[in-house]
């Protein structure tokens, strides 16, 4: 008798071994607290064409608001020189020709207000495609691990508030910006034309609001970051409750996770008090320095008005033009509100952008053909891998091969780093050191698309989505046509029981499989597997929460799916490790034996151990060998 033992263990540094590339850093590495904005719209930039557009109707509206006060000012000075006494020949062709440009001005300010309003609109649902779209694709390339440490609540949230916030910002800042700016400047240079002083005043005004405006900006986005982490957290539990509302309700927790959620949105209310409260405290003192100024002003205006050193007319027009100038001047309040909001929410989107991503970048839907096998190179090969989820390392120098067409399966306590080795050989994770090759070739120089297209897996949880049989079936390969489909729906015995449902094939399934039972959710699975018809196999515990009549028809299509092919397989029943071709055992995360079920069953090793377990007759043994190693014997 031969057993293979693990080669002695050998140092090598992951990084110089495989030459593994250093975590990306962003380009620009310059703080900036605008660098998520700026990062926002390079993403956005392919839009310009509506910026211009909006841009381009934001000065036509403001020209035309600013011609209003000069018609009027020209209209009131006629009047006023005919009430004096004055000529009235003209009075009736020049009232019909100032009310005609002031029809002119008010029409286009509408008609290109709209125009501009409809370009916003456009943009903004362009924006808010463009950024979710780039987001979920993001998502979708992000290694494993981004998913460990999040919930799937706060990521939706995320997106959700980080896109709704930069789109209105963009559409506010590019529908007032530029029209706020022309005016200021046409306010400025026209006062300055009829009386330089109120200039002056008007131009002490602007930069003076817009400091103390500033001012509110660092408090308030520590309390927003701190809101939308309330935010998240609800949104993460509560998206986490409504998927497993069956648990809650079994243990009766309902009242628990109400309470918990509700917290969450308390603590958002007491930051929102002080935010607001901070907030409209600086506004009061921002407007009554406005109010102040505006009213200097416009005394300035009636006492050279009646000293006669400005006409009606001309009083009019000053008049209204402060009124306008006071307009941009508020609206700068709003615009920097919102700006403050699509900051602190690009932060969060950008954040996501940064992550590195999985192995070798972003995804594609283009399968590169499969690599052929290197002579003489096993199936699957661990060389000396070492990982940890955590700074503490889970497997330590674990070395074997699997060869083709050969069926292996994996022994060790409950934790023992079964699944673990799965996760590594599909690339969701990277070793700390070692390599692992599949037919011969490094999967560190593998992208994530070649890697898992040549691996089939059936995991413990069927893992459905809501749609149709027919779809799921066919999620691994989608051009399957449907004879494709009946015949992976026949080998894996599913057949019969999707020709009873509604509408067959079409029937659809809800959500993960709702509506169909544990053993039925499987055999779709192993359908799954089947069509995919990759050269490597992995089974995950793929019956073990299956009862005994439907683990038989699962097995039986699982026995189906393993022909000819190279397979790992995690298994919760004796039975099914003693007809695989070899054992590899672990214990303590290193590998403790290697060999054939019938080598391993005298070696006294874990696998002996389990035998004798299996043998004995006494119950605590039978529940020892349960609890320990999660296994069976029937």
């Amino acid at each position: 008798m031969t057993l293979l033992r693990p080669r002695p263990t050998r140092t090598r540094d992951d990084d110089a071994a495989r030459g593994a590339r250093a975590p990306q850093v962003p380009a620009e590495t310059a703080p900036s607290a605008l660098r998520p904005l700026r990062r926002m719209a390079h993403f956005t930039r392919h839009l310009w064409p509506y910026y211009l557009g909006i841009v381009a109707c934001g000065l036509v509206t403001s020209a035309a608001t600013i011609a209003v006060p000069f018609v009027i000012g020209r209209a009131t000075d006629v009047v006023v020189g005919v009430a004096r006494g004055g000529p009235a020949d003209d009075l009736t062709r020049t009232g019909f020709a100032l009310g005609a440009a002031l029809l002119l001005a008010t029409v286009a300010t509408t008609v290109v207000g709209n125009v501009g309003g409809y370009l916003g609109d456009v943009m903004s649902s362009r924006m808010r495609s463009s950024l979710s779209q780039r987001y979920y694709e993001r998502l979708l390339a992000l290694p494993q691990r981004y998913f460990d440490d999040e919930l799937t609540g706060t990521i939706i949230n995320r997106l959700s508030r980080s896109i709704t916030s930069v789109t209105d910002f963009v559409k506010s800042f590019s529908n007032s910006f530029f029209p706020m700016l022309v005016t200021t400047v046409a306010v400025l240079a026209i006062s300055a034309w009829y009386f330089w002083p109120l200039t002056v005043l008007l131009a002490v005004m602007f930069p003076l609001y817009f400091w103390l405006t500033t001012l509110t900006s660092a408090r308030w986005q520590v309390l927003e970051h701190r809101k939308n982490a309330d935010l998240d957290e609800a949104s993460g539990r509560f998206a986490e409750v409504v998927g497993q509302v069956r648990v809650v309700r079994s243990f009766v927790r309902e009242v628990a996770e109400l309470r918990r959620f509700s917290t969450r949105f308390d603590a958002t209310i007491d930051t929102t008090r002080a935010q607001s409260r901070h907030w409209h405290r600086m506004d009061v003192l921002r407007g009554a320095i406005l109010d102040v100024i505006f009213v200097a002003g416009l005394a300035m205006v009636f006492v050279l008005t009646a000293r006669g050193e400005f006409s009606v007319g001309d009083m009019v027009i000053l008049v209204q033009l402060m009124t306008m100038a006071r307009q941009p001047v508020s609206m700068l309040s709003y615009i920097v509100d919102s700006g403050q909001r699509a900051l602190t929410g690009s932060v969060d989107y950008v954040r996501v952008m940064d992550e590195p991503l999985d192995r070798t970048g972003p995804v594609t839907d283009v399968v590169p053909a499969r690599r052929e096998r290197r002579p003489g190179a096993p199936m699957i090969r661990f060389d000396h891998v070492r990982f940890g989820y955590t700074d503490t390392d889970v497997l330590h120098d674990v070395s074997f091969d699997v060869a083709p067409g050969e069926r292996v399966a994996l022994v060790s306590e409950s934790g023992g780093g079964k699944t673990t080795l799965v996760n590594l050989l599909l690339g969701l994770y990277t070793p700390r050191g070692g390599r692992i090759d599949v037919a011969g070739h490094d999967i560190a120089g593998l992208g994530a698309v070649q890697l898992r297209s040549d691996i089939g897996v059936v995991f413990q949880d069927a893992s459905l989505f809501s749609g149709t049989v027919r779809e799921n079936i066919a999620y691994g390969r989608p051009d399957a046509t449907d004879a494709d489909i009946a015949q992976a729906a026949r080998r894996a015995n599913a057949a019969d029981f999707i020709a009873r449902l509604p509408g067959g094939y079409d029937a659809v399934i809800g959500e993960r499989g709702l509506k169909l039972s544990g053993g039925q959710k499987q055999r779709i699975a192993v359908a799954r597997a089947l069509l995919k018809d990759a050269p490597i196999l992995v089974l995950d515990e793929a019956t073990s929460a299956l009862d005994t009549k439907s683990e038989r028809l699962v097995q039986a299509g699982l026995d189906e799916l393993m022909a000819g092919r190279t397979s790992l397989v995690i298994a919760h029943r004796l039975s099914t490790i003693a007809a695989v071709d070899r054992i590899v055992t672990l214990r303590d995360g290193r590998v403790d034996e290697i060999g054939t079920p019938a080598e391993l069953a005298v070696s006294g090793g874990i696998y002996a151990e389990l035998l004798a377990l299996q043998n004995s007759t006494d119950a605590a043994a039978r529940k020892h060998l349960r609890d320990r190693f999660a296994l069976r014997t029937d």
